[in-house]
């Protein structure tokens, strides 16, 4: 919170000083001429390097690529870390809406955050695009006209990941379990696909979250199951530690497969190819998989920290604030500002494209459709050189990556 307090004084501080300057009839066209965005996300714990100050870059550059400021559209940023915590987040949203006037909010890691954050959003009228929380509850029981779930989800996930698996053998799983709604609806959404295709469900166990980094009593559970895969459904720190704690009892020597079942490139980098080589996970943007991803991977190295390269969380900021300023170009300043609700619907009817993932769509339900890239991690001897990480396996097209609109339950969805 003191980081959201002394950035929003400072944006203050700075808009003021420009406006006096200024004659005020021009400084209140400027005035009503500003997009406030919000990214909202963890900027010191667990899923840092996921969001944190990378989402803040990739939304700077988009911002920078729409070109704001030729098109006479002020984009002012604010940043808060939100801990983790729903009441957090709720707190953060509230004040900024009310306080400092944000349009839209964006990011919002940890799927308890980001359902909490999704109703102060519907309820004030504004804009929430969710990159990083993962539950698909967004799109389906807790979808509002006011959200876009932009990047990836749980059932995608599932899907891609857990699918493979099962094709590939593993028809017996336990779940080592993030215990909020994020771990959940990830065991959830992947059991069922397990005994869709005829699988089985052993057992699963439920970690803290946050509060837990030694992972060994959860191993030794899942390991006695006799289990032919141990689902990882958590994130970030969480799948680090997990990974690295299962290399160490040589689990995976005895023929037991981890499923990473969200796992992002900064998680593969911290590992290392040593550890990390032959995990299999899913994401929808790779900085390496194509020309346009790597142009728009260099755009944004320069400030991204500890030049790490983008993984699909951050890349969705980039691309869903860019497709959000097109709308409101479209629609103009005071009329996207007015309704959220509105807004949104400008961003359904409009295709998306851009260069971290190509074109695309909005559904009625809010999911933004992408294709879908299940990859394996490379061995140390078959990296070409650094951040060269991944071999992609195969591609599920956007519109089968995602549950099929009819079932999500979402009440936009006309029947």
């Amino acid at each position: 919170m003191t980081e959201t307090t002394r950035r929003s004084l400072l944006a203050a501080s700075a808009a003021g000083a420009a406006f006096g300057a200024l004659p005020l009839s021009q400084a209140r066209a400027q005035a009503a001429n500003t997009i406030k965005i919000g990214v909202l996300n963890d900027q010191s714990g667990l899923y840092r390097d996921v969001n944190g100050p990378g989402s803040v870059a990739c939304v700077r550059q988009a911002i920078a690529d729409f070109g704001a400021a030729a098109k006479g559209i002020n984009v002012e940023v604010l940043v808060a870390d939100h801990q983790n915590r729903p009441d957090v987040g709720v707190n953060i949203s509230r004040q900024w809406i009310d306080r400092d006037g944000v349009d839209m909010i964006i990011d919002v890691p940890t799927s308890s955050v980001a359902l909490a954050v999704n109703q102060v959003v519907r309820e004030k009228n504004k804009v929430f695009i969710n990159s990083s929380g993962a539950t698909s509850d967004l799109t389906g029981s807790a979808c509002t006209p006011n959200t876009v779930h932009w990047t990836y989800d749980t059932y995608m996930l599932a899907k891609s990941t857990g699918g493979a698996m099962v094709r590939a053998g593993g028809d017996t799983w336990f779940f080592i379990t993030a215990d909020y709604a994020f771990g959940h609806a990830l065991e959830r959404d992947t059991g069922n696909f397990v005994r869709a295709a005829g699988g089985r469900v052993l057992g699963q166990v439920r970690t803290p979250f946050p509060g837990t980094t030694d992972f060994s009593s959860f191993l030794v559970q899942a390991q006695a199951s006799r289990a032919k895969v141990i689902g990882l459904a958590n994130a970030g720190g969480d799948t680090i530690n997990s990974i690295k704690q299962a290399a160490e009892f040589g689990i995976t020597r005895r023929g037991v497969k981890l499923a990473a079942l969200l796992m992002f490139i900064s998680d593969v980098h911290a590992l290392g190819l040593q550890t990390a080589q032959g995990l299999v996970c899913t994401e929808t943007f790779y900085w390496d998989l194509n020309d346009k991803t790597r142009a728009f991977t260099q755009r944004v190295l320069p400030n991204m920290p500890q030049q790490l390269r983008p993984g699909m969380a951050q890349a969705g900021c980039y691309s869903g604030t860019l497709h959000y300023l097109k709308a409101v170009a479209d629609m103009g300043v005071a009329a996207a500002r007015a309704s959220g609700a509105d807004a949104v619907t400008r961003m359904k009817a409009m295709p998306t494209d851009d260069d971290a993932f190509g074109t695309g769509s909005i559904r009625a339900d809010g999911r933004r459709l992408c294709p879908a890239y299940l990859l394996e991690v490379k061995a140390p001897g078959e990296s070409r050189g650094a951040w060269d990480y991944y071999k992609l396996l195969q591609t599920t097209a956007a519109d089968e990556a995602f549950r099929p609109l009819s079932e999500g339950g979402c009440a936009l969805v006309r029947s």
